[in-house]
């Protein structure tokens, strides 16, 4: 072989080798409906980080009697039903507007000798290994339409990584994600299971070719084989649960479906309607969504300040400071009303949606380039959190520590997670 990538090929597609040195709960979801209504994860994430003069609660009063700050007064009518969490810290998240591709992993983006940017599983994703089990979409990933440099999220836009490290793709568009939630495939029966049947007898192909390619390489190439191993299987499991769910009807949508071309503030409240909607219907249990921050969000509020300038408000205040907290107060805007359609969706036992979700808004910087005390804010009772408090941690406490209370709060028993060093005890009720 004179070429150092190399491709697995069988009748009916073509699949890409890693470089190989040594070679140069409703009806319509879950078929046992559960009696009680299931958990539900979900992570909102932005990428600019927060005014934190007007966000942040006075460190001097923790607890449930803090001042609500002028940046969160939106959220005033929820106030016992959120805590803000204060001392956390993502310790390699080391590139400030980048670092949001971390947020939710705490990887090492350097731990990998020769890769310019190593990952490893996100939280949403360690929760859907289990609470997806029993629904259509294991997890759902929604971003922003917006391109990573103009929302100030770095390379890509996936907040969600897979056990491999490899980004798990996402929907931009409201329109796209309702389709693909509430719209039923037209094509015939047979004609899925038969595309199942290729795509089967493609990765038996893709296998046994690469398994004999195993004998000979060393030990680097064999853990990049092993790596593309995981890979086939993870398809093998996308499969199966495709097969699980032909002839099964999606729900019909409890909203009706989004108008195309929205943008900035509004696409924020389609998308969070369409979060609402998945839960409701069971149609998934764990929902990332990383927002919009950049130029389409700040024209739909009228603001006219670069959204990297705006970030760095700290040296120069005036226009900057002010565009900040105008953003500050739209988010939480919509974080309010977000809420309140939690509170207002009920359960078959007459409970809220929100009595049975855990939701994390927050980023991995703070303003400017600052990285430290990451803007979080936790909400729901499905994690069992303590609610309507000030939490103030030690300083640097890893962020990952949160990420691992709320997997036990819903019932995933991780041992660790990224660079956690325990559950906080601190933040349960």
């Amino acid at each position: 072989m004179k070429h150092r990538r190399h491709f697995l090929k069988s009748s009916t597609a073509l699949i890409g080798l890693p470089v190989l040195n040594s070679l140069g709960f409703r009806r319509f979801a879950s078929a046992a409906e559960p009696t009680t209504p299931p958990k539900r994860l979900v992570f909102l994430g932005f990428g600019w980080g927060i005014t934190e003069e007007t966000w942040y609660p006075d460190i001097k009063t923790p607890g449930p009697d803090y001042g609500l700050p002028a940046g969160l007064k939106p959220l005033a009518r929820h106030k016992k039903d959120f805590s803000i969490v204060q001392g956390l810290w993502n310790q390699y998240s080391v590139e400030g507007h980048a670092g949001s591709t971390w947020w939710l992993s705490g990887a090492n983006k350097f731990a990998q000798p020769g890769q310019s940017m190593h990952n490893t599983i996100s939280a949403d994703q360690v929760a859907a290994e289990q609470l997806g089990l029993h629904t259509r979409f294991s997890s759902l990933q929604l971003n922003t339409s917006e391109s990573g440099e103009a929302a100030g999220h770095g390379p890509g836009l996936s907040m969600a990584w897979d056990r491999n490290g490899k980004p798990v793709a996402g929907l931009n568009d409201p329109v796209a994600a309702y389709h693909k939630l509430f719209s039923n495939d037209a094509t015939p029966i047979e004609e899925q299971k038969g595309r199942l049947a290729e795509k089967r007898s493609v990765l038996d192909t893709v296998l046994e070719n690469a398994r004999s390619l195993q004998r000979g390489l060393g030990k680097d190439d064999n853990e990049k084989l092993n790596e593309y191993f995981q890979s086939i299987r993870d398809i093998e499991t996308r499969l199966s649960k495709e097969e699980k769910w032909i002839g099964v009807p999606r729900p019909g949508a409890p909203i009706k479906e989004p108008r195309g071309g929205v943008e900035g503030k509004g696409s924020v409240a389609l998308m969070y309607d369409l979060l609402v909607a998945a839960f409701q219907t069971d149609s998934t249990r764990v929902i990332t969504y990383r927002q919009p921050g950049g130029g389409e969000f700040l024209n739909s509020i009228g603001v006219d300040v670069h959204p990297h300038d705006m970030s760095h408000y700290v040296t120069t205040k005036g226009e900057k400071l002010a565009a900040s907290q105008k953003r500050d107060l739209t988010n939480s805007t919509l974080l309010a009303g977000l809420i309140d359609k939690l509170k207002a969706t009920k359960e078959a036992d007459g409970s809220s949606l929100f009595d049975h979700i855990a939701l994390t808004y927050g980023s991995n910087i703070r303003s400017g380039h600052h990285l430290s005390n990451c803007p979080t804010l936790l909400t729901g009772g499905g994690a069992g959190i303590k609610l309507g408090e000030n939490i103030v941690l030690p300083q640097n406490t890893p962020l990952c520590n949160v990420w691992l209370t709320m997997l036990h709060g819903v019932g995933v028993p991780a041992e660790r997670h990224g660079d956690s060093t325990g559950v906080l005890n601190q933040i349960r009720a």
